[in-house]
């Protein structure tokens, strides 16, 4: 039931509109600008048509299909990758027909020439992209924001589509009737949830858990609670699903919640070859447990991750913060697969079960919940919805209600626009006139004629006017949409400079700051970007920068998209896979806080390990760079010249991402090596080639298979770009380990199979013969790393595809950082400085 009722928006259709995306290219009347000279059709005639004539033609290419009018996306997008074809030395094959260097020089430049004076026509009129909305996880945080909320919106949203990883492309963000509901819905959710706060006062909830009351289990019961062992609670390791529960946690109602425990280990397994450091440290033995909430029943099996932590026979405090929704409680247990794991009947465990079977445990001395609010506390909401206006407190209701006694209709219209223009300025990130705002002033004005004619008293009518005012803004496209406005040279304004640079790099609305330098023109040259680009980095807002870019560039967002068979990979478990990610995160986090070299990305001495991570790479024991042993933290880790790790490639989260959870495909992590990592993009294969299927008794190595399928030309054509990255990686296995031989079934069971080879030749003749010969080779090519880094910004920060008309924009940028290397926080600076940045 809705806090304050109000009308549902009848004219949807009016205040959220569907605005038309364009990409690179719209359609424009032809006067022959938009045209490739015929000397371009003709050079296609004259060396193309033998292999691509008529329907059958190689590829699914027919030269007699290929006009020299432009002044379509198809055609256009025809004649770019004609372009590329021939500048790449693809097309024609070099083995079928030999080109006069006078045919090219007469070919490249005038096609070029035509396909950048179309795209400029296009622009001029259109923009590069145009109607971008908010991602959910942008209108989630914004809405958090703005009303200072800290409720999960996101998940109300329908699913969205990825294109080259991103959701935030407008070419493929769509607005159907059931997403505009929906969008709906989520402005309710959030506008309920301020407007509960900011009426209602402070109502602080925090228990104190002792061992008795986490224990949930006595001599003569069964059940999956931790049991209570010498005045602590106990959860042993066993594969039992939700044991570990304490049912005693379940939340009253949805929220924020700060959970605190304080816990030690049970019969923690020995930690081998553990020599003392330099000062007499070593790593004490230790049960990994994790931590997570859900309700823990077989009705509703997803349990969501909030943490993990190395116990050890010393108790310690651990804290997390992390939503809980009402009635979900907590799990906590000994969660590493390479534990000994006690044996349970009839699905529930009883009292002293599994300490006979001397299996490891995790005992809890104490534990305590606290309701919280990170962005603010009531007080803040109720000042960002009310601003100055003075409350009083009911009686009767029990709530704050606006003080508007003895004000007339005239007085509470005045009082409605004046909070609904300084709202809407931060909803719409600029500043808004009289006539822009009136529309949700008259909505306002409406319900609060409805509320008094229902006979609310004026304080409530009052209250659910502002709410409905409210309401409107946010149903707004100036507030869904990315609204960007420039000059007739394309040029932006300074507030959308404020808003692209803030969703950039935080996925939110600009602060106050960052609002202040829009107002007084702050945001116009690369000095000051570069400022408010290094502030906005250090802000707990630009720490998820990081995190969300790589999200997408990177497809981490499908870590759980695959599990690792457990017969295969017995040794993967939830703690190591959130390792994964953290050692991703900081690894690239490092890299843009210390601004180091391109290379570095694919060749690095070091990473980011914590002690259940290192196990699982096989790195004996290593310490950090201080000195000391790793335990459950994620700290940075020298290696050596001679590691297997080192660099993105060798992370655990890309291998698993990149891998179908049983077997690798040197195909499918080719292609992302050249996808995500070197810019390339790979045609998809023709519809009359079969995809190769791996032989799962291992009787047929995927090399053998693989050179089967390339005995096809139209196949190798492609073939030999991402073979050689997809072999590279075939060392590390679908759970990212080490593997010197793939597994063979032998009756029904896994035995060690071929030896991996990892050698190949790359396109330009270059032989590498292991996985770190590949990896400096790469790391050597810092110029395409640097261009599809810059690439993979541009595209994330813009909202559309790296374009023909974009390239000399992102040579630009290599050349300009290529006297430091390529180091990364300059290409970003570079990025957000750049022509394509700051214009429409």
């Amino acid at each position: 039931m809705r806090l304050f009722p109000g009308s549902r928006i009848s004219m949807l259709a009016m205040t959220i509109v569907l605005i038309v995306v364009s990409g690179d290219f719209a359609s424009a009347q032809n006067d022959g600008s938009t045209s490739v000279p015929d000397s371009s059709i003709e050079f296609l005639q004259s060396n193309c048509v033998d292999c691509h004539d008529g329907p059958s033609g190689e590829g699914g290419f027919d030269v007699e299909g290929v006009s020299n009018d432009i002044d379509s996306l198809q055609n256009y997008l025809t004649w770019v990758r004609i372009f590329d074809r021939v500048e790449k030395g693809e097309m024609p094959p070099p083995e079928d027909a030999e080109l006069e260097r006078s045919e090219l020089q007469s070919f490249l430049p005038t096609t070029k020439a035509a396909l950048m004076r179309a795209a400029r026509i296009s622009r001029a009129s259109d923009g590069r992209v145009q109607g971008r909305r908010l991602t959910n996880m942008q209108l989630q945080r914004t809405l958090q924001d703005l009303l200072m909320i800290d409720v999960p919106l996101a998940r109300l949203m329908p699913a969205e589509t990825r294109n080259s990883g991103f959701v935030h492309l407008a070419d493929t963000q769509t607005m159907s009737h059931f997403q505009l509901e929906s969008h709906l819905n989520v402005v309710d959710a959030a506008l309920d949830e301020a407007f509960e706060r900011a009426t209602l006062p402070e109502r602080p909830w925090s228990i104190d858990y002792e061992p008795k009351r986490i224990a949930n289990k006595r001599p003569g019961r069964r059940n999956r609670e931790p049991e209570l062992r010498e005045g602590l609670a106990v959860t042993w390791s066993a594969g039992l699903v939700f044991y570990g529960r304490i049912s005693s946690t379940r939340v009253p109602e949805s929220g924020t919640y700060r959970i605190t425990v304080t816990a030690s280990a049970l019969k923690p397994p020995a930690v081998a070859d553990n020599p003392p450091t330099d000062d007499n440290v070593s790593l004490p033995p230790g049960v990994w447990c994790s931590v997570r909430s859900g309700e823990c029943v077989a009705s509703s099996p997803l349990m969501n991750w909030i943490g993990a932590f190395r116990a050890t026979e010393s108790p310690k405090t651990i804290g997390y913060e992390a939503w809980i929704p009402e009635g979900h409680m907590i799990e906590i247990r000994p969660a590493d697969a390479t534990l000994a794991r006690a044996t349970v009947q009839g699905g529930q465990v009883g009292y002293g079960e599994c300490e006979d079977q001397d299996v490891p445990g995790v005992a809890m001395h104490h534990l305590k919940m606290e309701r919280i609010h990170p962005l603010s506390d009531n007080h803040g909401v109720r000042k960002r919805l009310f601003d100055d206006m003075t409350l009083r407190y009911d009686k009767n209701t029990k709530r704050s209600v606006p003080s508007i006694r003895g004000m007339n209709d005239a007085e509470v219209f005045e009082a409605l626009a004046q909070q609904i223009n300084r709202f809407s300025e931060l909803a719409f990130r600029r500043p808004t006139s009289e006539e822009q705002i009136q529309p949700y002033v008259e909505f306002a004005e409406t319900q609060w004629r409805e509320s008094l004619a229902l006979g609310e008293k004026p304080e409530e009518a009052y209250v659910a006017a502002l709410r409905s005012g409210y309401r409107a803004v946010l149903c707004s496209p100036r507030f869904l949409y990315l609204c960007e406005f420039a000059d007739d040279a394309g040029n932006l304004d300074q507030w959308s400079v404020a808003s692209r640079l803030s969703y950039f790099l935080c996925g939110s609305m600009p602060d106050e700051e960052l609002r202040s330098a829009a107002a007084n023109g702050g945001l116009r040259t690369p000095k000051q970007l570069r400022q408010q680009t290094d502030r906005l980095l250090t802000t707990p807002r630009g720490h998820r920068f990081v995190e969300e870019f790589s999200a997408q560039w990177l497809d981490l967002v499908d870590i759980d998209f695959t599990e690792p068979d457990r017969r295969l990979f017995r040794d993967f478990d939830v703690v190591v896979q959130n390792a994964m990610l953290a050692e991703t995160h900081q690894f690239l986090q490092h890299l843009f806080d210390n601004d180091l070299p391109i290379r570095n990305l694919i060749d690095a001495d070091y990473t980011f390990l914590n002690e259940r991570l290192a196990r699982y790479y096989g790195i004996e024991q290593p310490d950090d760079i201080t000195g000391h042993p790793l335990d459950d933290r994620v700290r940075m880790v020298s290696l050596n010249r001679d590691s297997q790790r080192g660099g993105l490639l060798s992370h655990g989260s890309i291998l698993k991402v990149t891998a179908n959870g049983n077997d690798t495909s040197p195909v499918l992590r080719g292609i992302w090596v050249c996808e995500r990592i070197l810019g390339q993009e790979i045609s998809p294969p023709p519809n009359n080639v079969p995809a190769v299927e791996p032989d799962i008794r291992g009787a047929t190595t995927i090399r053998e298979l693989l050179a089967k399928h390339e005995s096809d030309a139209s196949c190798a054509a492609c073939h030999k770009n991402f073979d050689p990255p997809g072999f590279a990686l075939e060392n590390f296995d679908a759970g990212g380990k080490w593997r010197d031989h793939y597994r063979q079934l032998k009756g029904k069971r896994y035995v060690r199979g071929p030896v991996v080879d990892s050698s190949y030749t790359m396109v330009d003749g270059t032989e590498f013969q292991s996985f770190d010969e590949f990896r400096r080779l790469l790391a050597n090519n810092d110029d395409a790393l640097a261009a599809n880094l810059a690439s993979q910004l541009l595209t994330y920060a813009t909202g559309a595809k790296i374009q023909f008309a974009d390239r000399p924009i992102v040579k630009s940028i290599v050349r300009q950082t290529e006297e430091s290397d390529h180091r990364v926080r300059s290409i970003l600076h570079a990025v957000v400085s750049s022509k394509t940045f700051l214009n429409k």
